[in-house]
Order: structure tokens, then C-alpha cells, then sequence
């Protein structure tokens, strides 16, 4: 998950620092900086309930690759150890009996594509009802 999360987060962070910078010189900014507020206090009161939404909108967008990306690496073992339940490691133990019990890897495949596609759809969703532009 540390592999995962070293990969994914850039892209987010750039999409937050480009957002932040088109905001940066806008006139409500500087309206409360001739008021005499602080950046801390723009930044937490003016730009980030404004970046929120695209950053929160990309990040369940970017939830099905992540989660395909553990299954993808539980299905090759480098994801969680046995103890622990992971589809993709369910998908690798099920693969030896898949001509007798083809449920045992179906099921973690359906699980993974479910999960996957709600993701999808939630961000969609959360995308026409943020978006600014819709209204």
C-alpha cells in the first residue's frame, strides 16, 4: 500500500497546485489580504473549499486503479501476507482449482470489478453535482 500510495499521489498534488495557483491572484484573495488576513487564513478559508471538490472528485475517480493496482500485486504475492484477506491474493489461491470450484477466483474478480465500477460511478456522480460549471 506504501507503493501504491508513492505513485498516486503526485498527479493529485499537482492538480491541487495548479488550482491553488489559479486562485492565487484572484480578486477575492487579495480583497482579504487588504483586510489584513493572514495566508494561513486565506488559504484555509478561501482556496481549499474550492479545491476541494476536484481533488476529492479525482481521488474517487482514482480509487478503481488503486484498487485493481493491490489486486494486481496480492494476485502476484506482494501484496498483504495470508493472514490478512485480499481479493487478488483469493484470485491466485483459487486459480489452482478454477476447473472444479471456478467460484473460488470468480467471486474475488466480481468483488474487484463491483467495488471498481461503485468507485466509477460515485466520482461521476460527485463530479455533476460539485462541478460549477453544471450550473
Amino acid at each position: 500500500m506504501i507503493a501504491i500510495a508513492l505513485t498516486v499521489w503526485p498527479p493529485i498534488a499537482r492538480l491541487a497546485r495548479a488550482e491553488t495557483l489559479t486562485f492565487r491572484q484572484a480578486d477575492f484573495v487579495v480583497a482579504a489580504e487588504l483586510q489584513g488576513a493572514g495566508m494561513g487564513r486565506i488559504l484555509l478559508r478561501h482556496i481549499v473549499p474550492l479545491c476541494a471538490p476536484s481533488i476529492i472528485i479525482r481521488l474517487t475517480l482514482n480509487m478503481s486503479s488503486i484498487i485493481l493496482t493491490a489486486a494486481g500485486l496480492g494476485f502476484l504475492g506482494l501484496g498483504a501476507q495470508p493472514p490478512m484477506p485480499e481479493w487478488g491474493a483469493m484470485a491466485a489461491s483459487g486459480r489452482q482449482y478454477l476447473l472444479d470450484a471456478w467460484w473460488l477466483t470468480t467471486v474475488p474478480g466480481i468483488a474487484i470489478l463491483v467495488v471498481s465500477l461503485a468507485f466509477n460511478l460515485l466520482g461521476d456522480g460527485l463530479r455533476d453535482i460539485m462541478d460549477p460549471r453544471n450550473a
